[in-house]
């Protein structure tokens, strides 16, 4: 059964949500590692060539702590570092994907306020039709 979100839970989620996110290269540290892909830390490096070493360290970091990637220790010599998605972190393509189509639209809709009804599960329980008759009545 799905979450029921009031609108106020629902936006506090989307915004703790958003925050995991946060970061100049979070987002483009994920979709090289979208479908199962395993890169070492220099191939993280050489794919995203704007970022600094500092950065990326920093960025891992915060996305391993939150558990959407992880990183593999090989205890070699030299040192081998991996970074993977979690089963989680790869539950994130499609939620960017669905946001991608989402603003791949804006501009297309010849009536910008014309807003359907949204499948979400959001909503306060008196603002449903089986509420049942206000309190005190």
């Amino acid at each position: 059964m799905p979450h029921q979100y009031t609108r106020e839970t629902a936006a506090e989620g989307v915004e703790a949500a958003l925050k995991l996110l946060e970061g100049r290269w979070k987002l483009v540290i994920l979709f090289h590692l979208f479908g199962g892909r395993v890169l070492r830390f220099s191939d993280l490096e050489r794919a995203i060539p704007a970022v600094s070493q500092k950065m990326l360290i920093q960025q891992l970091r915060q996305l391993e702590n939150d558990g959407i990637v992880r990183r593999i220790v090989h205890h070699q010599v030299p040192p081998k570092v991996e970074y993977c998605l979690t089963d989680w972190g790869q539950a994130l393509c499609p939620a960017l994907d669905a946001l991608l189509t989402w603003a791949g639209q804006r501009g297309e809709s010849p009536n910008p306020d014309n807003c359907p009804p949204s499948g979400m599960q959001i909503g306060h329980p008196d603002d449903r039709s089986d509420a049942g008759p206000p309190a005190g009545s």
